[in-house]
């Protein structure tokens, strides 16, 4: 566990004990020594590992600016400019020292608000901030960082159109870094010529945001932009696509005109329907990839970045889902990209909401190495924390763990009809199993009957393990499948069955429940308080539980960019990539594969109803196990079905968790975004 940082928690104003004015004169010996020569073999003493709130953050000096994009999405005839708000300590300056910045670009500050309580940005009179959504300046500036809250493109007090991950949301946000490192031009106004400069920073930036605004993080990192040092992504978006399609298969009734519209500002509603209209022609329902896409994929430009990153995310995130993760962090890992990783069991949720005390700190270790450089130690250790039950963490070394690697687990046919086994061996030839797609069930539907025969489905499952069986990573799911119809949606899910205290991921909180103490973190001012709502875990007993998902359009059998109509009555192969995870399916608990159409909630259904017949000899699942496949061979060794009741033992005794409908289109920022 990190050692817990200090500071003005519990506090609405600034301390001012006896203990606190030492802590004062301690923090100032060490920014001095930062900056100072020390005596020749007095270095590594004098060298701090901690930054200190040394700083005023009631006289922090907040300022607005408007940063030249080189952009004119509106077509008006001018460059487009976003404006950035501005929180930095006073004192540094005035010692002729520059301090690194932490930056948030978001379309969320004026339309959705930021964070478990969707807190906005308000002004004063003069136009200048006064409070800024989240804990990060209450903290970080106080700690000796200047905190920016950039306006995307099109948003709040910015120009422009909002572009959804495009050029625009991008390059707007990259600018800015541009500017704080002297290579592009900022005014004091949004249509003034008065020029604004960043003397006051060294550059050295590192970017955060959950959903959309780590989703920019990302893309603007993909860019390689100098300066840009480290990037914090929570629940975050690494290519579009993804977010909207699986290999064909719609996943939300809306597009990125939609999302454009919820959070332009009035002056991009009025002249930004061009733009709007770019979306929706780059954006068909059909789910074929288009150049928009390959512009809003980071993931093909992960070898440009440049900038560590620490990467944050629910397991059971079903509005940005856990596919984005996984290809983005195996990219960057193929890149040798420094990195770091915090899997939940929540949904859509910010850790400062999940695991707050331990969150801080981290944060604090991790922008304390990357942008001041001390030596405290973060980079070598464990690269992963995973939730294993509510507030129950573990850590590995390196994620996925050493000795992980795929291993095929094959459906076969069990003792009763449609109620299959998973196993090592592939089944014999010319055997199947049959399903019909009823659009009215979901995946709880199929796991809660993953004992019973039913039309719906097709479901495998091992007698209950003798071993613990860990999966950690993305699995691939393949299967040769007969449509009857000239359009099919498949559906493809890992099930641990087996009984569980998990967090209510469906529930409104996603996971979590909003109490009605506060705690604080940082300095609070009459107009920009520290201090936050506390937070619980939001748990729910099942019977067994979802871990890993994935779904695709059979039309896209032959390229996962383009759908074709099907021919009825001939066989089809195709992939479904499950999305990434971490999960152990403990002894006496069984895995399942459960194969169906679609997935109601989470997909939307074919224009057809097909049924489909599974060619169980020519289908598999490749699933990353931690000990690969003599994992698998030990933890199903000696497992014995009930074959007498034609029931593997372990039938679930309590339901799962209903998946959430899927009404309309939700932001990626979600609820308090």
């Amino acid at each position: 566990m990190p050692i817990r940082a200090r500071g003005a928690r519990h506090r609405t104003g600034p301390l001012r004990s006896p203990g606190f004015l030492r802590s004062l004169v301690f923090a100032a010996v060490a920014a001095l020594a930062a900056v100072l020569p020390a005596p020749v073999g007095a270095q590594a003493a004098a060298r701090p590992t901690e930054s200190r709130p040394i700083y005023s953050y009631e006289s922090a000096v907040r300022e607005a600016v408007w940063v030249d994009t080189g952009l004119d999405a509106d077509g008006d005839g001018r460059g487009d400019r976003v404006a950035v708000d501005i929180v930095r300590p006073r004192e540094p300056a005035q010692q002729g020292r520059k301090v690194p910045v932490i930056m948030d670009a978001s379309p969320y500050y004026s339309c959705c608000g930021r964070g478990n309580e969707s807190q906005l940005k308000t002004y004063d009179a003069k136009g200048d901030v006064v409070q800024m959504p989240l804990f990060y300046d209450n903290y970080f500036v106080p700690r000796g960082y200047a905190f920016v809250g950039v306006d995307l493109a099109g948003t709040n007090r910015s120009d422009g159109c909002v572009d959804v991950g495009g050029r625009s949301d991008v390059l707007s946000a990259k600018a800015v870094i541009d500017w704080l490192n002297g290579r592009a031009r900022a005014y004091t106004s949004r249509t003034g010529t008065e020029r604004a400069t960043a003397g006051w920073t060294n550059g050295r930036t590192g970017m955060i945001g959950k959903s959309w605004d780590g989703t920019i993080a990302n893309g603007v990192a993909a860019t390689g932009v100098e300066g840009l040092k480290t990037i914090v992504p929570i629940s975050s978006i690494s290519s579009w696509y993804d977010y909207y399609f699986a290999k064909g298969a719609p996943l939300y009734d809306g597009g990125p005109a939609e999302l454009a519209d919820a959070v332009e500002s009035p002056d991009a509603q009025a002249h930004c329907a061009a733009a709007r209209q770019k979306l929706v022609d780059g954006s068909p329902r059909s789910g074929d990839w288009t150049q928009l896409w390959n512009d809003r994929d980071y993931v093909l430009r992960a070898d440009h970045v440049k900038a560590s990153v620490f990467v944050v995310h629910g397991m059971q995130d079903l509005n940005v889902r856990t596919k984005n993760f996984g290809q983005w962090w195996d990219a960057l890992a193929a890149n040798g990209v420094e990195r770091k990783i915090w899997l939940s069991q929540t949904g859509h949720v910010d850790p400062f909401d999940y695991r707050r005390d331990a969150w801080v700190p981290v944060l604090h270790q991790w922008f304390d190495h990357y942008l001041l450089g001390y030596d405290n130690g973060i980079e070598r250790r464990p690269m992963a924390d995973i939730e294993r039950h509510p507030d129950q963490w573990s850590t590995d070394r390196v994620w996925p763990p050493s000795g992980t690697s795929a291993a095929t687990v094959h459906p076969v046919n069990g003792p009763v009809p449609g109620v299959g086994a998973l196993s090592a061996s592939p089944a014999p030839a010319g055997t199947a199993s049959t399903f019909t797609d009823n659009p009215a069930l979901d995946e709880s539907s199929w796991a809660a009957n993953i004992d019973k025969s039913t039309p719906d489905k097709a479901g495998f499952a091992t007698a209950p393990l003798t071993k613990d069986l860990r999966v950690s990573g993305s699995s691939r799911v393949s299967v040769t499948v007969t449509p009857t119809t000239s359009s099919a949606h498949l559906s493809a899910v890992l099930v641990d069955v087996g009984p569980d205290t998990i967090r209510n991921y469906a529930g409104e909180g996603e996971g979590i429940l909003t109490g009605t103490d506060r705690t604080c973190w940082g300095v609070s001012t009459a107009g920009d308080s520290s201090c936050y709502l506390t937070t619980s875990a939001d748990k729910a007993d099942v019977g067994f539980t979802v871990f890993s998902r994935g779904w695709a359009d059979l039309g896209n059998y032959a390229s996962d960019r383009k759908g074709v109509p099907l021919t009825p009555g001939k066989a089809y192969t195709i992939t479904l990539d499950l999305a990434a995870t971490d999960h152990v399916v403990p002894a006496g608990h069984r895995l399942a594969l459960i194969v169906a159409g679609t997935d109601n909630g989470l997909i939307d259904p074919p224009p057809s109803r097909p049924t489909l017949t599974l060619d169980l000899a020519r289908s598999g699942a490749r699933v990353p196990f931690v000990g690969g496949a003599g994992a698998f061979a030990r933890a199903t060794s000696g497992a014995r079905p009930n074959v007498a009741a034609g029931v593997p033992d372990g039938t679930p005794s309590s339901p799962g968790i209903p998946v959430p409908r899927m009404a309309a289109q939700r932001l990626p920022g979600g609820a308090g975004r």
